[in-house]
């Protein structure tokens, strides 16, 4: 059974359609109008093998804040609805993810309870023209949107571009890995029966 969604969301501020194969090659189509945060989402689409396309405009000449958060709320869902009852599912993972000289641990659960623990401090205020703050922000609308449990930790690293590179690229994997079909798990990964 495939496991794949098409999630569209149109505001006054933004207009987002994307879809994504939780059992995909890492294929990425993405244009949010943000060079940075194409490259951050194509990472994640690659190393999580979770096949994406996004196509998102937004209010770029307030920032790119409302575009940022709103692909995050958009692939959320896309996750959610394409991993349906979650039957047979790791659901479990951590990555520890290296970029060069940053190492961040991303820990997922897929819980049914959405929620994002970050602590990742940045120096830099921008990469480009993404604000460092966002990468925060398109996590935590991940994660309340799909419904997972998720750590974002920097254990090193210096480098703006490379920590979040390394957020980017560890969740995605982690996702991958706890999404991923286990068959010793039979139904639903819970002793509540439920996710």
């Amino acid at each position: 059974m495939a496991r794949t969604a098409t999630v569209s969301r149109e505001t006054g501020e933004t207009s987002i359609v994307a879809t994504l194969d939780l059992d995909g090659e890492g294929a990425t189509r993405v244009s949010t109008g943000v060079g940075f945060f194409d490259h951050m989402l194509s990472a994640f689409g690659r190393h999580g093998l979770l096949s994406l396309s996004v196509e998102a405009t937004g209010d770029l000449e307030v920032d790119a804040h409302h575009t940022v958060e709103d692909t995050g709320i958009v692939l959320g869902r896309c996750l959610a609805e394409a991993a349906g009852d979650k039957a047979g599912i790791t659901r479990f993972a951590e990555v520890a993810m290296v970029m060069d000289e940053a190492l961040v641990l991303c820990a997922v659960d897929i819980s049914g309870r959405g929620g994002c623990y970050w602590d990742v401090p940045i120096v830099a205020e921008a990469v480009g023209l993404f604000d460092t703050e966002l990468g925060q922000e398109f996590f935590v609308a991940l994660a309340r949107e799909a419904g997972i449990s998720l750590h974002v930790r920097k254990l090193a690293g210096e480098n703006s571009h490379h920590i979040l590179e390394a957020c980017f690229k560890g969740v995605g994997r982690a996702l991958r890995l706890a999404y991923e079909m286990d068959p010793r798990v039979e139904g639903i990964p819970s002793t509540k029966g439920s996710l």
